[in-house]
């Protein structure tokens, strides 16, 4: 499908099943799930034109972040038979900039856009590199989707669940290869540990600790709004999100850590953790059985609004999940960043006879003793999209789209129980979470680290405890929780319903 920015159409309908609509049973939802993974395992032609394992494959990068330069761009072009032909960024300067240093880096002369849809226009472009904001995934990819591009777009999928369906919905509708930008489905120590833990060499598994530390700075917060400079098409670069005064110091990359723009440390770093928990699970396609979590947003009196210290508890029958996220140094004053058993960002995985580092592969015995290491072959993920592409076979992408939903909507109810929360004293919150075990130990160390901060516990915000709704992707028992699965788009950007 090429032709011009109306062949993006848009439907504002929502036709979803509800959590207050008849829901269907779990083997109607068990076969539809198998549906899915034949629909995977069913090779394809997934391209405008039959790419042989000679052709050329051109690539389009939107964004042009960190992300987007720094990974994607080295990550398409230094492949053999790749070629990135055209980039584009709502900041022009960026996208000029972007064009200078693929021209020194690699002698190409590639065109540059301000408007994303000008690419997806170029028929020669096979793939797009999708390095967008979060907000801006969902629509970005179904656009490139209907315009016959495959994509690999960055991770978290998406900004809200409803629309990482429709990612999902994009990719069948299109026949379109899209893969998410989880890289570790790719790396072949966490894949060899996931599977030598499923194969029960270390008993059964007791729970799963997820964890990001990562300190981050202030968004700052201004009296006046800031100013946007004239280079950067605003309308364009809020596209689906609110077209809002900017009270941040800096525009780009702390919109993450606001609401209306992002999704926050765990999301935006835990979708890499909770998505190697779900896999160590067995690839488990439910969310939880049920969901809390508590935090704030401490130290900084800033315009963001995203919790920088937050712990979430994901309840699956086959083991519970916690996830743990400290964007504070260890203690007021300090310059240490916090760790758990010794490492910063990860998962360990406890089992019956020890536990795993499943980042380095390491095991541990119950008394500590490192016993073995577990390593595997692995792939490097643009690498791996391009092979799926050459082949026409949804089957070889590690993190296809569904993965990626599936993946990424856990982290989403872990943040909506944040979302619907509300400050309540430490005797409450002890009282809503006992008997969770492991998470009770988790809630004491958030305890000790406000302490070390010299902040009042009794000022975060206790979440409320979710059930959660997997055949119907929505929330059961908290109407005003359930009314942030799926977002408000602002027109003309509105993601379509593709159910």
């Amino acid at each position: 499908m090429r032709s011009s920015h109306n062949a993006y159409p848009v439907r504002e309908g929502f036709s979803s099943r509800r959590c207050d609509m008849p829901s269907f049973s779990r083997r109607t939802f068990l076969q539809r799930a198998a549906a899915c993974g034949a629909a995977l395992s069913v090779p394809m032609v997934a391209s405008s034109r039959v790419l042989g394992a000679n052709d050329e494959i051109t690539v389009g990068v939107v964004g042009l972040g960190i992300r987007g330069l720094g990974a994607h761009v080295p990550g398409f072009q230094h492949q053999k038979g790749v070629r990135v032909l055209a980039v584009a960024d709502a900041d022009r300067t960026r996208a000029a900039a972007a064009a200078e240093t693929i021209k020194k880096r690699y002698g190409l002369a590639v065109q540059h856009f301000q408007d994303m849809r000008k690419v997806f226009d170029i028929k020669e472009i096979d793939v797009i590199g999708n390095a967008t904001m979060n907000y801006w995934h969902a629509l970005s990819t179904i656009w490139a989707c209907q315009a016959g591009k495959h994509v690999y777009v960055e991770k978290p999928l998406s900004h809200f669940i409803w629309e990482g369906r429709q990612m999902v919905n994009a990719a069948r509708k299109y026949n379109r290869l899209v893969q998410c930008g989880t890289q570790n489905r790719s790396a072949g120590t966490q894949r060899a540990a996931a599977a030598w833990i499923r194969a029960g060499n270390l008993g059964k598994i007791k729970f799963i600790t997820a964890f990001a530390n990562k300190p981050r700075t202030s968004c700052g917060k201004r009296d006046k709004p800031l100013e946007i400079p004239e280079w950067i098409d605003y309308d364009l670069w809020c596209g689906p999100a609110p077209k809002a005064p900017v009270y941040r110091d800096r525009l780009q990359y702390d919109c993450s850590f606001d609401w209306r723009y992002g999704d926050g440390e765990s999301c935006n770093q835990g979708i890499h953790e909770i998505d190697m928990a779900r896999l160590v699970l067995g690839d488990i396609p439910d969310l939880p059985r049920r969901t809390i979590s508590i935090g704030g947003r401490f130290v900084f009196n800033d315009a963001c609004d995203v919790p920088n210290t937050q712990i979430i508890y994901y309840d699956f029958p086959e083991a519970p999940v916690l996830y743990e996220v400290h964007n504070l140094r260890k203690a007021k004053g300090s310059n240490e960043v916090p760790t758990f058993r010794g490492i910063r960002v990860g998962v360990t995985v406890d089992c019956e006879g020890g536990w795993v580092d499943l980042y380095s592969g390491k095991v541990y015995d119950t008394k500590g003793k490192l016993v073995t290491t577990i390593t595997g072959p692995g792939e490097d993920h643009f690498e791996n999209f391009i092979r799926a592409v050459r082949s026409g076979d949804r089957q070889v992408l590690t993190a296809e789209v569904l993965v990626g939903h599936l993946s990424t909507r856990i982290c989403h109810v872990g943040n909506i129980s944040y979302r619907v929360g509300a400050p309540a004293p430490v005797s409450e919150a002890r009282k809503r979470i006992d008997g969770t075990g492991e998470f009770v130990a988790m809630y004491e160390r958030f305890l000790e680290h406000l302490k070390a901060h010299e902040i009042d516990p009794n000022t975060a915000v206790l979440g409320q405890w979710l059930e959660c709704d997997s055949e119907n992707e929505c929330i059961k028992n908290h109407p005003k929780a359930n009314e942030l699965v799926r977002g408000t788009y602002r027109p003309p950007y509105i993601v379509p319903d593709l159910s």
